[in-house]
């Protein structure tokens, strides 16, 4: 697989149902997550299920374009609710998956399918809209400082 794709955006929030904010640099912790998110910190909405792939959530910027072009659904990347956001990258490829964002490496775990709760959060319709295209769940392996701008590519 060649491609290489960018980094767009960091988003975290410190706790449940918090507004993301969106950082200039993050830190990504080996088998935690995005420095200072709800979910490294083991307080997310979701972070008392037993399930791979919690550490951080991906989205690709051409899903939210195509939100708005075909759906007339506007959805910034911080209300995604999704960690990074990157373009030119396949996330639905990327499934058992490693791969580097800057200097960390990921493995992608899962598709991540958009739920009600998100819904509620935003109050805008998107479950249908997103179904099967809400990004990847995803484990950090080797931490490091990640930046908008970084490359995201493959590992072999």
């Amino acid at each position: 697989m060649t491609w290489s794709g960018r980094l767009e955006f960091i988003h975290a929030a410190e706790k449940a149902a918090a507004d993301m904010q969106e950082l200039t640099e993050g830190t990504l912790i080996a088998g935690k997550g995005l420095e200072g998110d709800r979910y490294c910190l083991g307080i997310g909405e979701f972070s008392h299920k037993d399930v791979p792939g919690r550490h951080l959530t991906l989205i690709e910027s051409e899903v939210l374009d195509a939100l708005k072009r075909d759906h007339n659904v506007d959805l910034a990347p911080h209300e995604s609710r999704r960690n990074l956001t990157v373009r030119d990258v396949p996330l639905t490829h990327l499934v058992g998956k490693k791969f580097k964002v800057g200097d960390a490496v990921l493995l992608g775990v899962r598709i991540n399918e958009p739920c009600r709760y998100l819904e509620g959060v935003l109050n805008k319709k998107i479950v249908t809209v997103l179904l099967h295209r809400s990004g990847l769940n995803c484990n950090v392996i080797e931490g490091g400082v990640i930046r908008p701008g970084d490359v995201v590519e493959p590992l072999n």
